[in-house]
C-alpha cells in the first residue's frame, strides 16, 4: 500500500479568494525529483506541509530529498489540492456548479471554507460594499450545503437499504454501510466513530428515523472531512472586527486561520522573482536589494509586514499546516536503509518525508516502503532513538526508521 495521499479541499462561495489563496499556496519555487501526483488538472495542484526536517534535528549538515524538499530546514511535504468549484445556496440540489463542487469534493481528506472575512461579498457571490455581509452567514450556509449534499447521498434508497441490514450481524451492519460510502473517500473507521457517537451503534437501520439519518450523516460528514474556517481577506479594515465575532461565536466549535491569501501570493511572487527572501510559513520576509524596488512595492511589503507582525504570518502555510498535522493528525517519518549513513541504497540522505496518520504501525510503513519489506519483517530500528522495535511499534512525528527485513530489496 502506498503512502498517505493527502487530499486538502478548498471550498467556499464565489468572489471569497478561493482562487487566490490556491494559487499562493501552489506556488512554491522549487523542483520535486519523484513527484507523487503525476497528471494535474487545472483546478488540481500540489501544495506542502511544512515540518523541522528531521537532519537538523539529527545533527546533520544536509539532506538529498527525492519525494519532498527541504528548505531552511525545513521539509516541505507534497499534498494535492482540489480548487473546488464556488458554491451558491443550493448547490446540494444542483444549483449553479453545484453538481461539479459535490463530485469534486469526494476526493478530499480535509476541507478548508475560505470566507470573505470582510463582508464584501453577498450569497451570491456579488461585491457588495465591505462590512455588508455577515461572514457568519457564509459559514453556516456552505457548510449546511455540504451537509445536505452528505446527507441527500447517504438517504438515496435508505428504506430499501436498511431494510436488508436488520437481520444481519452488527459488524456486516457497518461493512455494508461502509462500502455504501466508500465512493465518498470514507474509511470503516469514519462510520464506527460516526456510529458510536451519535448513538446509534447496535441498533437496526430500518428503524431509524430521518433525524437519527441526518445525525449520522452529519457526523459522518465532520469525521471523514472535517472543515476548518479560512479567515480571508484579514488585510481589509473591517475584517477584524468580523473575525473577533465569528471566533466569539463558534469559540472552540471550529478551527478559525486568519488569512490574506493575496499577501502570501504577492511574497511568493516576490521571492520567485528574487527581490525578496521568504519561506512560506514563516512571520518574516527579507528584502534583498531595497533599490531595486518602486516606491508602490515598498509600500505594499511595508503592509504585508505589518500584517505579519499582527497575525505571525499570512495564514496560508498555516492554514494548510494545521488542515493535516492538526485536524488530520498526521505526522512525517523517515524510512531508510542505510542506517550508519541515514540514506537509501543510492547514498541519499533522508531521501523520503512519509505523511502518515498517528498510530501508524512499524509494519504498516514497511507495506508502504515495499510489500516485500513487510512480507519478511523481522524488526523495525528506530535510529533517532536508537532501539530496536517489533511490528505494533507506534511511529513518532519525526521518527527515521530502518525495516529490517528477510525480503529486504536490493
Amino acid at each position: 500500500m502506498p503512502p498517505q495521499t493527502v487530499t486538502v479541499g478548498i471550498v467556499g462561495k464565489t468572489n471569497v479568494g478561493k482562487t487566490t489563496f490556491f494559487s499562493a499556496a501552489t506556488l512554491l519555487d522549487a523542483k520535486i525529483e519523484n513527484r507523487p501526483f503525476v497528471t494535474i488538472d487545472p483546478n488540481i495542484g500540489i501544495a506542502y506541509v511544512r515540518k523541522k526536517c528531521a537532519h537538523v534535528e539529527l545533527g546533520l549538515q544536509y539532506c538529498n530529498p527525492k519525494n519532498s524538499i527541504c528548505l531552511g530546514g525545513y521539509r516541505f511535504v507534497p499534498v494535492k489540492v482540489y480548487d473546488v468549484a464556488g458554491l451558491i445556496k443550493g448547490a446540494h440540489r444542483g444549483r449553479g456548479l453545484g453538481n461539479k463542487f459535490m463530485d469534486d469534493l469526494r476526493q478530499a481528506d480535509v476541507l478548508l471554507h475560505i470566507v470573505d472575512m470582510s463582508g464584501e461579498t453577498d450569497e451570491e457571490g456579488n461585491p457588495v460594499r465591505p462590512g455588508y455581509y455577515d461572514p457568519l452567514d457564509e459559514i453556516e450556509s456552505i457548510e449546511f450545503e455540504i451537509n445536505e449534499w452528505f446527507y441527500g447521498v447517504i438517504a438515496r434508497d435508505w428504506d430499501r437499504f436498511s431494510r436488508g441490514l436488520d437481520t444481519l450481524s452488527w459488524d456486516e451492519v457497518v461493512s455494508r454501510i461502509a462500502k455504501r460510502v466508500s465512493g465518498l473517500s470514507i474509511k470503516r473507521e469514519h462510520v464506527v466513530d460516526a456510529l458510536r457517537e451519535t448513538k446509534l451503534e447496535n441498533t437496526k437501520p430500518g428503524s431509524w428515523k430521518e433525524e437519527d439519518l441526518r445525525l449520522f450523516s452529519r457526523k459522518l460528514r465532520e469525521l471523514a472531512k472535517p472543515l476548518i474556517v479560512v479567515a480571508n481577506k484579514m488585510d481589509i479594515p473591517e475584517a477584524e472586527d468580523n473575525y473577533r465575532r465569528v471566533i466569539n461565536s463558534l469559540k472552540d466549535r471550529k478551527v478559525v486561520v486568519p488569512t490574506s491569501s493575496l499577501f502570501e501570493l504577492a511574497l511568493r511572487k516576490a521571492a520567485k522573482s528574487g527581490l525578496i527572501r521568504y519561506l512560506p510559513g514563516d512571520s518574516y520576509f527579507e528584502v534583498v536589494d531595497e533599490s531595486k524596488l518602486t516606491t508602490k512595492q515598498k509600500l505594499v511589503l511595508d503592509r504585508i509586514r505589518e500584517f505579519m507582525r499582527k497575525y505571525g504570518g499570512t495564514g496560508v502555510q498555516r492554514a494548510l499546516d494545521t488542515a493535516v498535522f492538526d485536524v488530520l493528525r498526521m505526522i512525517v517519518v523517515y524510512p531508510v536503509e542505510n542506517v550508519s549513513k541515514l540514506s537509501d541504497k543510492d547514498g541519499n540522505v533522508l531521501p523520503d518525508a512519509y505523511l502518515v496518520r498517528q498510530g501508524t504501525t512499524a509494519m504498516e510503513l514497511a507495506e508502504m516502503v515495499h510489500t516485500e519489506l513487510a512480507k519478511g519483517f523481522i524488526a523495525a530500528y528506530i535510529v533517532n532513538k536508537n532501539k530496536r522495535t517489533g511490528a505494533e511499534y507506534k511511529l513518532s512525528d519525526g521518527d527515521v526508521v530502518k525495516i529490517v527485513s528477510a525480503t529486504a530489496r536490493g
